[in-house]
């Protein structure tokens, strides 16, 4: 799942930047930049995970305590470099994204806001005691990319575009 999410998430951040680079270019150039490295992040994260997985099942078929100890260290390996201890890149990305949907009038008032809370929600979670708090980021962070696929299905679906012609042959004299 993460490396689907992963590779979801670049796409929404490269369409997210084309959408609102026109209000806050600067801020978008960042947040797309935070975007794309929480995608990789979690891409990276899933693929070792994936790779781990097999070499360790066939250890346990012979010293199950020595999987357990590799399958511990793959474990840390993939959650440190998928964010798994605090939302540190989520909500940076979320917050910045926001804040430019907000300047640049490119997402509903209500889903930008929805959006900046999120983002200081998954920050936070960083914050020893407050770790708990990574649940309410991710189901939040759900809400907050339903309404933006919403608002981007239906732009996209008003954008109707006339067919392309057919080159016309031209005669030469």
């Amino acid at each position: 799942m993460y490396v689907f999410f992963g590779i979801l998430l670049a796409t929404l951040a490269l369409a997210l930047h084309d959408r609102l680079k026109a209000g806050a270019p600067a801020l978008m150039q960042v947040a797309t930049v935070v975007g794309v490295i929480w995608a990789g992040s979690l891409v990276a994260s899933g693929m070792i995970s994936n790779a781990g997985l097999a070499p360790t099942a066939a250890l346990y078929a012979v010293d199950p305590a020595q999987a357990a100890l590799t399958w511990q260290t793959i474990e840390t390996v993939a959650n440190g470099i998928g964010n798994a201890n605090g939302e540190i890149l989520g909500g940076v990305w979320m917050l910045l994204v926001s804040l430019a949907a907000l300047r640049s009038a490119g997402l509903p008032k209500a889903l930008s806001i929805l959006g900046l809370l999120t983002g200081a929600v998954g920050i936070l979670s960083l914050l020893p005691g407050l770790t708990d708090l990574v649940s309410l980021f991710g189901l939040s962070q759900l809400v907050w990319y339903v309404g933006v696929g919403i608002v981007l299905l239906r732009s996209n679906l008003g954008q109707v575009t006339a067919p392309a012609r057919p080159l016309q042959s031209q005669k030469l004299a």
